[in-house]
């Protein structure tokens, strides 16, 4: 991080050096003073903050090097020896913002690669993940340094095609978490219903559901009012668009059929899923262009930096929490998830005997455990246990002993996806003659209509998620 804020100093050659070298140790220092806070959450925790912060700051950086301002300074540090260009005519960053979001997607393909298999901290490739944040910061610096080298037919190939078909590819694995989520939360609040009778859980259900229905009406109400003048017909059949199959997927959720086969559907999914599906009808036309005076947010011009500044902030923040959370949700993506502990055969566990001769006392215990976890006479979390009591000199705030809380080659190769969006949503198709101080972040028609279809294919994957085992009962138990 040093290294980055000593780049201003570089135009000085007398003082660059020592400059450079105070800002780098400053920068360490800071690293060392976040990872020692981090040290108060587990592990795995304060792991996925800190590559969540990377991105953030990644995108960040990107989005100011969009800005005339950061090119300027970005040739000046060069002696002006690098232009940047595209396609070999001046532009605004283009290239710059993909050579910054491929040196991060590097990184992580690289860490994607090393920390394949690795099952538990116990693994010593398993401190690359955790650890080591002083080398990788600067290891992740090197690489923006080293992309700036590569010739730009490279980028202008990798961003038209590899980064456009990696952003679509990281939407649709979101937009399957959402669903995801929405049934986790319902089932989730049914079993505490269902067990514990609870009026809580019962009031937070029903009030979290109409809470986000009446918000999903509310915007559409104001979505006609603001943006579905005469004139506007791609925001009129977007907006009625959304509001139809709302209706349709609430009304299936509920639908006799769909409850005999899968009881725990119903209205809060479908909440969640309008809301969520409104949200992004309304900052799709929110969002587009003010070409057909169908977009008045664009015309506030007492508020227009302000409104940009804070809209792509908070669109990198939303990025980040969506990436890490994609990143460890191993169970909705395919994977096994964690505490995968070692089975013993069925034969072993009918007549409750080890019939492998342990060679150590420790090993003896181990068997044993396992031996009582596989009959029900102890819970799993007993073989992390015995870990902790048998490896006194780990950390105690080491929560992945037993088993990685989720898998660190997927983890990186969604953050590698990542990457691909954000580069995709700060470029395309933008218009440097309506660029002010700042670039706003998604204000065209291709992120408008990503928006909108993204939406549809939203409603569509939780349809699909309803009406599933009605079409395929024998694949889910019926």
């Amino acid at each position: 991080m040093g290294a980055l804020l000593s780049l201003p100093l570089l135009a000085l050659p007398s003082l660059g050096t020592l400059a450079t070298f105070g800002a780098s140790c400053c920068g360490a220092a800071t690293c060392s003073a976040v990872c020692s806070a981090c040290g108060k959450f587990q592990s795995s925790m304060a792991t996925r903050i800190a590559y969540a912060v990377i991105l953030l700051v990644n995108s960040i950086l990107s989005w100011i090097m969009l800005t005339p301002w950061a090119l300027k300074k970005l040739q000046h540090l060069t002696l002006d020896y690098m232009t940047i260009t595209c396609d070999g005519k001046q532009c605004t960053g283009w290239v710059a913002v993909h050579r910054i979001n491929f040196a991060l997607g590097l990184f992580h393909a690289i860490l994607a690669m090393l920390l394949l298999g690795v099952r538990s901290s116990k693994d010593g490739r398993a401190a690359l993940q955790n650890g080591f944040w002083g080398p990788k910061v600067i290891l992740w610096l090197a690489f923006v340094v080293m992309t700036f080298f590569i010739p730009e037919s490279f980028f202008m190939f990798w961003g038209n095609y590899v980064a456009l078909a990696g952003a679509m590819l990281f939407l649709l694995l979101g937009l399957i978490l959402l669903v995801d989520l929405a049934h986790t939360w319902a089932e989730y609040c049914l079993e505490k219903i269902e067990n514990h009778d609870s009026r809580a859980w019962r009031g937070l259900l029903i009030g979290s559901t109409l809470g986000m229905y009446v918000a999903s009406f509310a915007m559409i109400i104001v979505m006609y009012i603001f943006f579905a003048h005469g004139g506007c017909s791609m925001n009129q059949a977007a907006i009625t668009i959304n509001l139809i199959v709302l209706l349709i997927v609430s009304f299936i959720s509920v639908h006799p059929t769909i409850q005999e086969y899968n009881p725990k559907a119903g209205l809060a999914q479908s909440a969640m899923v309008a809301i969520y599906c409104t949200y992004l009808t309304m900052s799709a036309v929110s969002m587009e262009p003010d070409d057909k005076h169908c977009n008045p947010l664009v015309r506030a011009r007492g508020t227009r930096t302000a409104s940009i500044v804070v809209g792509a902030i908070v669109t990198m923040l939303t990025i980040a929490y969506t990436t890490t959370r994609a990143a460890t949700q191993g169970i909705a993506l395919g994977s096994k998830g964690s505490h995968a502990y070692s089975q013993l055969d069925n034969e072993e566990v009918e007549h409750g005997l080890v019939t492998q001769q342990p060679s150590t006392r420790r090993e003896m215990r181990a068997e044993a455990l396992r031996a009582a976890v596989e009959s029900g006479s102890l819970p799993a979390s007993a073989l992390d246990e015995d870990d902790d009591e048998s490896d006194d000199g780990r950390d105690a705030k080491d929560d992945e002993r037993g088993s990685t809380q989720y898998n660190y080659s997927l983890f990186h190769i969604i953050f590698l996806l990542a990457t691909t969006w954000v580069a995709t949503l700060l470029t395309q198709n933008i218009d440097a003659d309506e660029q002010g101080d700042f670039a706003p972040v998604g204000r065209t028609y291709w992120a408008s209509w990503v928006k909108i279809v993204s939406a549809w294919v939203c409603y569509a994957i939780y349809t699909w998620s309803l009406v599933a085992p009605v079409v395929l009962p024998d694949r889910f138990g019926h």
